[in-house]
């Protein structure tokens, strides 16, 4: 995703236009400084920067309109051939073009401008799409265990060539897409929920393929269930951080790879700061982080601004937290003394 600056500088009573988005609150002048200043920088999955193509738009225009066409000829093969097994895995591939329809459409929220009713604008859509496909490959890899399952308990015949060059035609779709977004799901969760998602159907045709030509020229069918249960422990392992990383974003958790007590360190580390607290730190989208905090300030020797200005370029620069907002309180003043607090602006 490309890189935005937002600006909406609103100075009140002394504070300059290159403060950092904040309020500076104190208890004497009560001085409002307000400055938002808010640069998107893609963030990686465990909190680096990435800096990724602005859209990966034609990456799953190609993906969703290949899997269409391959559910849809599956499908019809399976008419044709009155194959049972190749219709279920038309149905199972529907999913990859659900999946994949909801990553793409979130991604295109995720660009759209705020409002005055969605303030940060749809980002969030993409925490829950990469919600949406872990728990849309677990429910999918739980049906093909639950097959693979049946199989062992009831053996039926497979029909080795005909699956065997179905699942290739599906490594070269599932594989190709997965590799126009393998570059994008290592800085974006949504779009790794969609790469993990045409990888994972991969693989299993690779095992498919695997199994199947030793079925054609052995015999032994009970390979097919076997090896099918293998794939889904392993699909299962590589998704689990994917339900996990969403769940806990979902949640506003501190995304993986930023440490609140370093944080709280280098804020406490700024000149003139003597106490850091109401500490709070979530992700926005899946590649963009916010924060809010107070800062306890000597603000005879320093000045709200430059305190502001230096505070938001620590936090972009050392954390990838792109959307800091500060309150700036007198030194001495407890975090909840009504006291240090300004009073509500008279309407204008």
């Amino acid at each position: 995703m490309a890189t935005h600056d937002h600006p909406h500088d609103h100075d009140h009573e002394g504070c300059g236009p290159d403060a950092g988005h904040g309020h500076d609150h104190s208890s004497h002048d009560h001085d409002h400084d307000h400055d938002h200043d808010h640069d998107h920088h893609d963030h990686g999955l465990f909190g680096h920067h990435h800096h990724e193509p602005a859209s990966y738009g034609a990456a799953f225009a190609i993906g969703i309109t290949l899997n269409v066409v391959y559910v849809m000829a599956e499908a019809l093969w399976g008419f044709w051939a009155h194959a049972l097994a190749l219709l279920a895995d038309a149905g199972h591939n529907l999913s990859d073009v659900l999946g994949l329809a909801a990553a793409w459409l979130a991604h295109r929220l995720a660009q759209r401008a705020p409002s005055t009713r969605f303030t940060y604008g749809l980002k969030r859509s993409t925490i829950i799409s990469a919600l949406f496909n872990a728990m849309l490959l677990m429910l999918v890899t739980g049906g093909i265990v639950w097959e693979a399952v049946l199989r062992l308990l009831h053996p039926a015949p497979v029909a080795g060539w005909t699956v065997t060059i179905v699942a290739a035609i599906g490594i070269l779709i599932n594989g190709g897409t997965a590799l126009l977004l393998m570059r994008g799901s290592q800085s974006d969760l949504n779009i790794r929920g969609a790469f993990l998602h045409m990888a994972s159907d991969a693989l299993m045709s690779l095992a498919v393929v695997v199994s199947g030509l030793v079925i054609v020229f052995t015999g032994w069918t009970i390979l097919d269930p076997i090896v099918s249960l293998l794939v889904s422990i392993v699909i299962v392992l590589g998704t689990w951080s994917l339900l996990r990383g969403s769940l806990d974003m979902a949640l506003d958790a501190v995304p993986r790879g930023i440490d609140p007590d370093r944080v709280e360190d280098a804020l406490l580390g700024l000149e003139g700061v003597q106490g850091v607290h109401h500490l709070h730190i979530w992700p926005m989208s899946t590649t963009e982080t916010a924060l809010t905090v107070h800062l306890v300030a000597d603000t005879r020797s320093t000045r709200p601004d430059s305190l502001l200005r230096n505070a938001t370029r620590l936090l972009v620069e050392r954390f990838d937290i792109s959307h800091p907002t500060f309150q700036i309180e007198e030194e001495g003043c407890a975090g909840h003394d009504t006291a240090c607090r300004a009073p509500t602006p008279a309407p204008i």
